[in-house]
């Protein structure tokens, strides 16, 4: 009799550690994939388009919430759709905002707006690769932002298919985890407000 309580005993135990486990995982699956889907997403960089910031391989987390709540600020690194193709990601840097006016001379980056309209050339200690043949002029509507790569001679950008519209923007990179030399937080953001600039 004893045994036959034990063995009922030890099968209600196991039974309780199976919901258990099943338990952890349904609330574990709760938390993880709203946070994936709507507050943090990895990104892993393919390519050299922002060289020498990121590398190809760097592995990141992209917060996705400040820009439901706030804008974009200039100089932010950014993870978009970009226009042309949404079912891929870029990686780029924020160099235009709404209202803004660019004027690319060579390698140097100018922005005009209702604060600076004699323009301003923006300090971009960032770019290494600057390239020299740019000679181009844009305004940035309402709502949309202009981008480029920190690797100016090897980035497809805004300066090839046009303005960003915000609602492309997957969010900003918020944390650099791989490789562990590199870990940091706000990767690659330099304040990039007018007055700080040249």
């Amino acid at each position: 009799m004893e045994k036959t309580q034990e063995i009922v005993e030890e099968k209600v135990e196991k039974k309780e550690d199976w919901r258990d486990v099943l338990r952890f995982i349904i609330i574990s699956l709760l938390i993880v994939i709203p946070i994936r889907m709507y507050i943090a997403k990895p990104f892993i960089v393919d390519g050299l388009s922002m060289f020498p910031t990121f590398h190809n391989g760097d592995y990141l987390i992209v917060d996705q919430i400040s820009y439901l709540t706030g804008n974009p600020s200039r100089g932010d690194v950014v993870v978009i759709k970009p226009p042309m193709d949404e079912s891929k990601y870029f990686i780029k840097r924020l160099i235009g905002l709404p209202g803004d006016t660019i004027s690319i001379n060579g390698s140097e980056v100018k922005i005009s707006n209702s604060k600076h309209p004699l323009g301003v050339v923006i300090d971009e200690p960032y770019v290494e690769n600057k390239g020299n043949d740019n000679n181009l002029l844009f305004t940035v509507p309402e709502d949309q932002y202009f981008v480029m790569g920190d690797n100016r001679t090897a980035s497809y950008d805004s300066r090839n298919w046009g303005f960003l519209p915000k609602r492309d923007m997957v969010g900003r990179a918020l944390v650099r985890l791989y490789p562990p030399k590199s870990i940091n937080f706000l990767p690659g953001k330099f304040d990039q407000s007018l007055t700080n600039s040249k």
